[in-house]
């Protein structure tokens, strides 16, 4: 009896599961095996001895109870309260919505948050996997290495949290995805690091310190502890090696690199609100819009101060340390000046505080 081969998935299918990228660049061997640069050792030996187990240090047999974590978080999510704002509004889509509807709305933008978190730890995963790749200093690859590592359990811990705790994640966010596909495709090595290891990781560390102050569910809280202990390595790690690099790259040179972190600052400061939130919620995206920036416009900048001042209060000393903010007679410096984002610059850059996030290391020493 024959038997018919295998059905080929159709083109729609294989898209919905499969992303193809072309990476433009090369592959760099190095053959200087020296341990030459001494930061990046103790920092590649701190990522050795702070590797957690995602099966063994977190406790998955923890009951949530997905309703009832959003009803008692400390610090509701920015949206939910500008939702609730709107819910006022004469001719509101959402007038008729009660704390029922406020509350469901609040765990779908929870999904869709870790549902990107997700995303973007697999994005930060085949990033560190370049790096190893493609960054010509051997400490270096090693740390890249054990990033890559840590990546590949971020994107694990947040996807078993969301399938087995909260249910239905939510697609990549479009513009996360542009970033990251930019940066796995361009063939220059430092704007792989300068795009994840200082702009992404460090909104990265800036929204998981978000959800890590309003959350009450303990496996979360853990997970999140747990996660942004590596993501500081992460940033120290960039911090440190493109000092060294930009310290002889030339004005113009930099001044490209200045320029992107425009763009993925000032230019980018703007986003949108997940459309597909409003539509499971069953409400057309276009006609609340209005009605939410309406709301948002009478809070003021109270909405989302928390994140934009934890966000910026990392990454403006990260980039001063790496001669970025005042390179080409202060370019940098005078463009986030307008955009008022200078109150940030005298604080700790990542490279010198990147221990004080070591939950990892804080509960080993009680036995936790």
């Amino acid at each position: 009896m024959s038997t018919a081969p295998p059905e080929v998935p159709d083109r729609a299918t294989v898209d919905e599961t499969v992303k193809v990228i072309i990476d433009h660049a090369p592959r760099i061997f190095s053959w200087n095996y020296d341990r030459s640069r001494p930061q990046l050792v103790t920092l590649y030996n701190k990522a050795m001895g702070s590797q957690w187990n995602s099966v063994t240090d977190l406790d998955w047999a923890t009951d949530v109870d997905p309703e009832a974590m959003v009803a008692t978080q400390a610090d509701p999510n920015p949206i939910r309260l500008i939702a609730e704002k709107a819910v006022g509004l004469p001719g509101s889509p959402i007038a008729s919505w009660g704390k029922k509807e406020l509350d469901q709305l609040g765990l779908e933008i929870l999904k869709a948050q870790l549902s990107q978190f997700m995303h973007g730890e697999q994005g930060a995963m085949m990033v560190a996997a370049k790096i190893v790749e493609t960054v010509p200093w051997i400490d270096a690859k090693y740390y890249a290495a054990t990033q890559t590592m840590d990546e590949a359990r971020h994107t694990e811990v947040f996807a078993r949290y969301l399938h087995d705790k909260l249910g239905e994640s939510y697609p990549m966010s479009p513009f996360l995805e542009e970033q990251i596909t930019a940066l796995v495709e361009d063939s220059r090595w430092d704007l792989a690091y300068l795009g994840m290891q200082i702009v992404i990781e460090s909104l990265a560390l800036a929204a998981f310190g978000g959800m890590l102050k309003a959350a009450t569910e303990p496996l979360l809280k853990k997970l999140l502890r747990y996660v942004m202990s590596d993501e500081a390595r992460h940033v120290a790690f960039g911090v440190l090696s493109l000092s060294e690099y930009y310290a002889d790259l030339s004005e113009a040179e930099l001044k490209i690199r200045q320029e992107f972190l425009i763009e993925a600052t000032i230019n980018n400061r703007s986003r949108s609100t997940t459309p597909e939130v409003w539509e499971r919620m069953g409400v057309d995206t276009k006609a609340v819009v209005p009605y939410l920036k309406e709301a948002a416009s009478t809070m003021g900048n109270t909405v989302d101060s928390g994140f934009v001042a934890n966000f910026y209060s990392k990454l403006v000393p990260n980039v001063r340390k790496l001669g970025l903010l005042d390179a080409n007679d202060g370019y940098l410096r005078e463009r986030w000046g307008k955009a008022g984002l200078l109150a940030f610059d005298h604080g700790p850059d990542t490279a010198d505080d990147y221990d004080s996030y070591d939950a990892v290391a804080a509960d080993r020493s009680v036995g936790a």
